[in-house]
């Protein structure tokens, strides 16, 4: 079990702000940080990581890594922190950037075949696309085996198609190892593919905690409407379908019938319309 229960004084978008946080999160959990830019989601990261002070305690299994202002040393945690900008050792190769970390040959092999990067082992990070890149900066967070991984938006500069093979990746990591995992993201396809748990922040409080399902998901009135979207799910609930649909930063659920969905495929971008209060899906 992670416990933290943590306060730190912040400048946010809107001026002064306390950031509190009082959360306790279970060994193995895929928790989501969403919420508005400057609400506190990187810096609640940053402390748990060591890269910032902060007043509280924060507490996983039997080891205290803050209490009061006395704080664990970054190296002592077993994290691994994955960022955007990848920060990879441009001057070492693929395997070098793994085995910097932790000098164990077998677990690197084992990272780059579960990610499917053997073949580029020996490549220089400037001749590697922006997905080999972040996938290699994915590898070399697990290499010390953490108890916590901590991510932020690791996906956001990717496209659509290589956003979603990495989020397959992650998820197989997370899984493989056992890691309780904590990322921060403002896609909610993302958050409802990965997360268990999504915690939203709002001027450094909590405002919502629930599943993606719970705290994401909003239906839409009686108004007439046509929007795009991504299908992320088709649930069968009783008798009828559910579809689960990412449009924009929301999360709509539509009753389809039993043939839509034996046509409709996960992943596909559809057309959600409506004439009253009878919605209709179009591939």
């Amino acid at each position: 079990m992670i416990e933290i229960d943590i306060n730190k004084k912040l400048h946010g978008s809107d001026g002064a702000m306390d950031l509190r946080v009082h959360l306790s999160i279970a060994e193995g959990d895929f928790v989501a940080l969403a919420g508005k830019s400057g609400s506190g989601k990187t810096t609640l990261l940053r402390i748990l990581a060591g890269l910032e002070e902060a007043e509280g305690s924060i507490k996983i299994a039997d080891q205290i890594w803050l209490s009061g202002k006395e704080s664990l040393a970054v190296q002592k945690r077993r994290i691994g922190f994955v960022f955007q900008d990848y920060a990879l050792f441009e001057n070492m190769s693929v395997m070098q950037n793994l085995l910097f970390v932790c000098n164990n040959k077998t677990l690197a092999h084992k990272l780059l075949e579960l990610t499917e990067l053997s073949e580029l082992q020996n490549r220089m990070p400037n001749t590697l696309s922006g997905g080999q890149k972040q996938r290699v900066s994915l590898c070399r967070a697990m290499m010390n085996e953490p108890r916590l991984l901590l991510m932020d938006e690791p996906l956001s500069a990717l496209d659509p198609t290589m956003r979603t093979k990495l989020q397959n990746e992650i998820l197989l990591l997370h899984k493989e190892f056992g890691t309780t995992t904590i990322m921060v993201s403002h896609d909610p396809s993302e958050i409802y593919r990965l997360a268990q748990r999504v915690v939203m922040l709002n001027k450094g409080e909590i405002i919502k905690d629930g599943t993606p399902k719970e705290v994401l998901l909003q239906t839409s009135g009686s108004q007439k409407f046509s929007f795009e979207g991504e299908l992320l799910d088709i649930a069968k609930v009783d008798l009828i379908f559910v579809a689960i649909i990412s449009i924009g930063q929301q999360l709509v659920e539509v009753v389809i019938s039993k043939e839509e969905a034996q046509n409709l495929k996960i992943g596909q971008v559809v057309r959600v319309s409506t004439k009253a209060f009878s919605p209709m899906i179009h591939a």
